[in-house]
């Protein structure tokens, strides 16, 4: 955690650490990673909302708990952007992290493969890797997408690649 600005690492150490190494082909053991999942991600949750930072819903699209679906969001310029968050779980999961999903942003920035998948590659997968089995679905959301959000959004709307909604609904009446 050295070089992490103090509000991030205080944010990491409260989301508690998973322990079980299963992934999606792994039967009683993936029930008992995902108890686990769901337990960090209520934890990671709740703790945004306690203080004021509430910024992401997701759940699991499917009984398997490999494809999750959800929404994210950030305010810039006291403005709120929303954006559909999709990933699916890989086989090679806790090894492998899940590849976070903007379909809405895609073709919108450089840091974005085909589909809408957020570029991770640099700073956060060695990250996962040192961290795995430990890290999980909330330790990608806190580390991987919020800064990847905090670093591309305000950069996307100041170049006119988004619009607020309120701004796209007027543009088009006219």
């Amino acid at each position: 955690m050295e070089g992490w600005d103090q509000t991030t690492k205080s944010t990491l150490t409260q989301i508690p650490l998973l322990t079980t190494k299963a992934g999606p082909r792994d039967g009683a053991a993936w029930t008992q990673r995902l108890k686990e999942e769901y337990k960090a991600l209520i934890a990671y949750t709740s703790m945004n909302k306690s203080n004021d930072n509430d910024w992401f819903r997701i759940s699991a699209a499917n009984p398997e708990g490999t494809r999750w679906t959800g929404k994210c969001w950030y305010v810039h310029n006291l403005l709120k952007y929303e954006f559909d968050l999709q990933f699916d779980i890989p086989v090679t999961y806790p090894a492998t992290a899940p590849e976070l999903e903007l379909p809405q942003l895609d073709g919108k920035t450089h840091k974005m493969y085909r589909g809408g998948k957020i570029c991770l590659t640099v700073h956060f997968k060695p990250l996962w890797a040192k961290n795995c089995p430990r890290f999980g679905i909330a330790h990608a959301l806190c580390l991987g997408l919020a800064p990847w959000l905090a670093a591309e959004i305000p950069i996307l709307v100041d170049s006119g690649m988004i619009k607020h909604k309120d701004d796209a609904a007027s543009s088009s009446e006219v």
